[in-house]
């Protein structure tokens, strides 16, 4: 029985359902309606030029709000000097505030200069302090002799962490 419906509802080919049967009816039954997407071009246009006419309509409006009003007076400081903002402030030419950091920590490390006079502390540039540390050396603590060495009581031995001052018992 679906098998009847089926066959009725089918087509010998796939053009079977564009052939003109009848007189008068030569269209495509599944063509667009015209009028409609005319409509709809229409409808486009008309709402383009509306939000058109209404943005420059608002941007007049804000211009002249803006030439209106003076500058802005703030209610709490009615009566007030101009002041600057509480810190920190933004730097106006932060490329040359950076070089001239830069230029004064290279004059204060390429010269000589008192940092405390009476303490007689000084600064001297890097490269004489390098070449004064290899010719005087570094300060170490004495070695010790390695017959001190021999004192070590049976059993004993250096911790590796004291640097040998202080003795452990030795494992056995």
């Amino acid at each position: 029985m679906a098998h009847d419906v089926h066959a009725h509802a089918a087509h010998e080919t796939a053009d079977d359902q564009y052939l003109n049967t009848t007189e008068g009816s030569g269209h495509e039954h599944t063509d667009a309606n015209v009028w409609m997407i005319v409509q709809f071009a229409i409808w486009l246009v008309v709402s383009a030029v509306v939000v058109h006419f209404l943005m420059w309509g608002m941007f007049r409006v804000f211009v002249n709000t803006r030439e209106a009003t003076t500058a802005p007076e703030f209610p709490l400081a009615v009566g007030q000097e101009h002041r600057l903002p509480a810190g920190p402030r933004l730097q106006r030419f932060p490329a040359n505030e950076a070089f001239q950091f830069r230029t004064g920590e290279r004059e204060y490390l390429n010269s000589y200069g008192w940092i405390d006079r009476n303490a007689g502390t000084v600064h001297i540039p890097i490269a004489d302090a390098m070449r004064m540390t290899l010719d005087r050396g570094l300060p170490a603590r004495a070695q010790t002799p390695p017959e001190a060495a021999q004192d070590v009581p049976p059993g004993m031995i250096p911790q590796d962490s004291s640097s040998g001052r202080t003795l452990e018992r030795r494992r056995q």
